[in-house]
This record gives C-alpha cells, sequence and structure tokens, in this order.
C-alpha cells in the first residue's frame, strides 16, 4: 500500500450505482483512500454478467470496483430499506447513477437526506440530469456520446458516424463526479459558514459536451459544425496517422518549430516553400495533400524507423499500439500501472490501477474487487449492534 496517507481517508461513501459512470466515481474515491460501501440489488449490479467472465466472475467487474464493499439489499423491502438508511446515516457521500426520480421512489432521495443527515453530499450521475425536459429519459454511453456530438466528428470523413472505442460519456461523467465530489468534501472540512451538504447534479449529456470545448468553440467562432477527419486534426497538420511500410505510425507537428523538423526528418525541404504549407492553419486546410506528399516518403521504412528518427528530432510521434502493446510499453512497467488482483474466486489476474502519482510514488490501491453480497452479514451485524446500543436511533430515522 501507499505510504502516504491517501487523501479521503476516512470518508465513507455509500455507492448505488451500476454498470459504468457511476462505479467508475466510487472506484476513483476508493483509490485515494475512501471507504465504498457498493449497495447491489439482490441479483447484483448488472456488469457481474458482462465478459470476460472467468471462472464465474466478470473482470469487466472487476475492473471498476475495486476497494469496495458489496451488500445486496431490496430496496423495496421494508427491513432492507431501513438497512440502506442506517448505512446512509453514517456516510459522507452518497453516489447513485438511476433515472432521475428513482432515489426519491424508494424513499433515499435527495429531500429524505436534506432532512436526515443535511451534512451528507449526494451525487446523481444521471443521462440528462436531475430537472428539465429530458430529464425523465434513461441514456447509456453510445446514446450520450450521439445526443452530445461526439459521433459527428468521429470517424472516416466519408464513413458513418463512429462512436468513441473507449466509452467516454461513462468515464467523463464518472470523473466530473469524483472531482466535484471531492471539491465538495473539501469546503465541508474547512468549515466556515454554508458548510453543509449539497446535491451534485452530474448530466452525462453535459459532461460528454463540456469536454467538447474544442469543437463547441469551433462552431461558436465559426457557425459551421466540426466535420469528421478520421485522426486528423481541425486547426493543425501534419497531426494524424500516416501510413508507412509495414502499417500505420502518428505525428503530432503541432506547430511551426516542429513541421520544420518533420521535413528535416523527411528529407522534404521543399515543402517549407510550397505556399499550402507555410503557416498552420493552411497546413490544416490543405492537409489532404500534405498526408499524401508525406506518404510517398513514409512508404521507405517501417513505423518503428519512423518513429526512432521523430523522436531524435523531438517530434511526437507514437506507433499505432494495439492494447497488448501498450500494456508492455516500457513507461507502462516504469508507472506501476499492471498490478495483480485477486478475484473473489480466487483467480489471479490483472488490472490497470490507478494512474496517479503521489510523492514521486504510485498510488498503492486495494485491487480486490467484491463478491456479490460479500461484506452484507458483517454490516448487517455492525449496525444492528450500533442500533441496540444506542436505542436503535438509526432504526427511528428509517421509519
Amino acid at each position: 500500500m501507499s505510504p502516504v496517507r491517501l487523501p479521503l481517508t476516512g470518508v465513507k461513501v455509500i455507492e448505488f450505482c451500476h454498470v459504468a459512470a457511476g462505479p467508475f466515481c466510487g472506484m476513483l474515491l476508493a483509490d485515494f483512500g475512501a471507504e465504498v460501501i457498493k449497495v447491489e440489488p439482490p441479483d447484483g449490479d448488472t456488469l457481474r454478467q458482462w465478459p470476460p467472465i472467468t471462472d464465474g466472475f466478470s473482470e469487466n467487474f472487476a475492473s471498476l470496483n475495486r476497494g469496495k464493499q458489496s451488500i445486496a439489499l431490496d430496496l423495496k423491502n421494508p427491513a432492507d430499506l431501513a438497512m440502506a438508511r442506517s448505512l446512509v446515516l453514517d456516510a459522507d457521500v452518497l453516489i447513485e447513477n438511476n433515472r432521475a426520480g428513482a432515489m426519491e421512489r424508494l424513499g433515499l432521495g435527495w429531500d429524505w437526506v436534506q432532512e436526515n443527515k443535511p451534512s451528507l453530499i449526494y451525487c446523481s450521475i444521471s443521462a440528462y440530469g436531475q430537472s428539465g425536459p429530458r430529464s425523465g429519459e434513461g441514456g447509456f454511453d453510445l446514446t450520450m456520446q450521439a445526443a452530445a456530438g461526439v459521433m459527428s466528428v468521429t470517424g472516416a470523413p466519408d464513413g458513418e458516424p463512429a462512436k468513441c472505442g473507449v466509452p467516454i460519456s461513462d468515464f467523463t461523467a464518472g470523473l466530473y463526479a469524483a472531482y466535484s465530489i471531492s471539491s465538495a468534501l473539501a469546503q465541508l472540512r474547512a468549515g466556515g459558514p454554508g458548510a453543509r451538504g449539497c446535491h451534485l447534479d452530474i448530466p452525462m449529456f453535459a459532461t460528454t459536451l463540456a469536454v467538447g470545448a474544442l469543437q463547441t468553440s469551433e462552431y461558436f467562432g465559426t457557425g459551421r459544425n466540426p466535420r469528421r477527419l478520421g485522426s486528423a486534426h481541425p486547426r493543425n497538420a501534419p497531426y494524424q496517422s500516416f501510413k508507412c511500410a509495414d502499417g500505420w505510425f502518428a505525428i503530432a507537428a503541432g506547430n511551426d518549430k516542429l513541421w520544420r523538423s518533420v521535413c528535416a526528418v523527411t528529407a522534404t525541404p521543399d515543402l517549407l516553400l510550397d505556399p499550402r504549407f507555410t503557416s498552420p492553419t493552411l497546413r490544416a486546410a490543405n492537409q489532404v495533400a500534405l498526408r499524401d506528399l508525406l506518404e510517398i516518403v513514409f512508404a521507405g521504412a517501417g513505423a518503428h524507423e519512423w518513429v526512432t528518427r521523430f523522436a531524435a528530432a523531438g517530434v511526437p510521434s507514437a506507433p499505432i499500439n494495439s492494447y497488448e502493446q501498450a500494456l508492455a510499453d516500457v513507461q507502462t512497467a516504469h508507472l506501476g500501472l499492471v498490478q495483480p488482483m485477486t478475484l473473489p474466486n480466487q483467480v489471479v489476474t490483472q488490472t490497470v490501477a490507478c494512474p496517479v502519482r503521489i510523492n514521486g510514488g504510485p498510488v498503492g490501491v486495494d485491487t480486490r474487487p467484491p463478491a456479490l453480497n460479500q461484506h452484507g452479514a458483517a454490516l448487517r451485524r455492525h449496525y444492528n449492534d450500533e442500533k441496540q446500543q444506542a436505542g436503535a436511533p438509526g432504526q427511528r430515522a428509517a421509519e
């Protein structure tokens, strides 16, 4: 484990989440030291059914739920609802990623929390937010990428719209949620006037639109919709993937100095004088012609050779790695990103751990994911004992 005290040590989080956005948020908080109790329905988070399934346990589920405790509760059952309320009353943070209004109908909404635990930070992640004309709609990463414009700028120029291969809408919402929760915790810990709990509303539609800042600013500035460019950039060139003798590699020459270095490496000084390429704006406007000219040169060597030459010249470049290659990169090893993970069935696999470093070292995280209801009996005993010792105030508050 990490030799430093993690920033969220001592913070207790109750997670009423499923699949990706909410569980990712909860995992980020757990990585930084929070105690996260995941409340699941009796048949578990649906992500537990997603492959790959290794001896009965989903590695997809494991990748987003490390370091958490699990308790299975049927929130429509009065006794289980009372247990859930006891957990909430003992927590600092609640995360939920249900449709707007679902928690209120279950008796665990923000109104109940305000009355019974006003210091709680209550974070709701949903498709379109807690209010407004679309708040009742559900959504998944695909539909959020579609609705928020991402798919309109992803894919080949003459191809069909494509989604980003990584679920950026899910994980962007999870990141915004974790950032917002941490900020609210900092304010609460600082004390002073107005230091109390709050309701954080994280709409996936809005967070996906927000991270498209370069695209929205392009539209605001020109009145034109950004368009699909494949791997190319709307304002810089050469800044895309290029075909070479044995495959593909990428160059990001985002300024005039780097452009001059590209011409030096490729032995094409004539391109420096070509009026189509004398500024970043002109190179971007004529990037198809520029790509065609450069790929004639790149056909003379393989990707490794070109990346090596550009690296020596200080031009950012990279091979188009598979995940197998990216996970085997020397920098991946240096950063300690790949860590062993033991599943509840005792199968040892691997996971990508917390990417942040503190004081020069990795954040030591508990990589173990929970079995469904693994901690249910212990949690029930703990809260039942507490209620008996205190005259059952938690029970009274839950009624």
